[in-house]
């Protein structure tokens, strides 16, 4: 069975020149230790069509190959089976990843090998016609739409996770929740872990709490209600829901955290997503527009 290989070429530009091969590979581009170690000992990084020591100057408009294995990588995740039965809304795409438009009601990912119906599923039949596969990145709630970061490689996941970490990767979120006398801009700070009473629930000051910040800006209000942008700081699990909830002001429609009269969707919406693209130093900013009942 031949081995699976995912080749990157990219030109070098200004703002790099004159760093070293290992600078770049390593400071810039975020490639972990590991995978440098795989590149180097199989000469699978070229400068100009040569492999080179990665103390090698580069210079602009230097030419650089890469060329990862999946032996390179120790724990492969199982493949993702694909599932045609619904279509993939896709906002970016280029050869490292894509960002599509989850669909709300729809989980992120399979938790069983062989379970379908996810958009993870979704992406992986769509990609399957290119003879390429999805890795996940991130997640977004079942009830909660808009844009999800895909990669096509396993090498460019721990890239995308490690701009995750350090915040380069910036997300922005719009909901509408109850209530219209909150300031125009806030932050809450609120540590948040595990309900002990309901595992499917987060909670304020719950068991293992961790730190988590949340901030938000009113864009509208109408009638009882709000529009919020949102940005977060920290990635806990529930984040926005838990805070806004704590602070009397719980999304419209969530169905763990709010008592709404009426049942109705969740209005949570993943909106933009700012990054700089793998391999590169482009930066990116993509839109994705919410469900046409968000605006009801």
């Amino acid at each position: 069975m031949q081995e699976n290989v995912w080749q990157y070429r990219r030109t070098v530009a200004v703002p790099w020149n004159q760093h070293s091969l290992r600078q770049l590979l390593s400071k810039d581009w975020l490639i972990p230790k590991y995978l440098i170690r795989a590149l180097r000992t199989n000469q699978r990084v070229l400068v100009n069509h040569q492999y080179q020591p990665v103390n090698q100057l580069i210079q602009e408009n230097d030419q650089i190959d890469l060329t990862f294995k999946a032996s390179d990588f120790p724990h492969l995740p199982h493949p993702i089976t694909p599932d045609s039965s619904a279509p993939v809304v896709v906002a970016y795409e280029d050869d490292t990843l894509l960002i599509v438009n989850k669909r709300r009601g729809e989980k992120t990912h399979p938790n069983q090998p062989q379970e379908i119906g996810s958009t993870l599923n979704f992406v992986a039949a769509y990609l399957n016609a290119k003879n390429e596969a999805p890795y996940m990145v991130h997640r977004l709630d079942m009830a909660t739409s808009g844009a999800l970061i895909v990669a096509k490689s396993p090498a460019v996941v721990p890239i995308l996770n490690r701009q995750i970490s350090s915040k380069m990767i910036k997300r922005q979120y719009l909901t509408w929740v109850h209530g219209n006398h909150l300031p125009t801009t806030g932050t809450i700070k609120l540590p948040i872990g595990r309900d002990p009473l309901d595992k499917r629930k987060r909670m304020v000051a719950g068991l293992n709490s961790q730190s988590a910040v949340t901030h938000y800006q009113v864009l509208a209000s109408r009638a009882n209600y709000s529009l919020l942008k949102i940005n977060l700081e920290t990635g806990r699990t529930h984040q926005i829901r838990v805070h806004l909830a704590a602070i009397g002001h719980s999304l419209v429609g969530d169905p763990l955290y709010s008592h709404d009269a009426v049942e109705q969707p969740m209005l949570l919406h993943s909106w933009q997503v700012q990054f700089p693209l793998p391999f590169t130093d482009d930066w990116h900013t993509i839109t994705v527009a919410p469900p046409t009942d968000f605006w009801r």
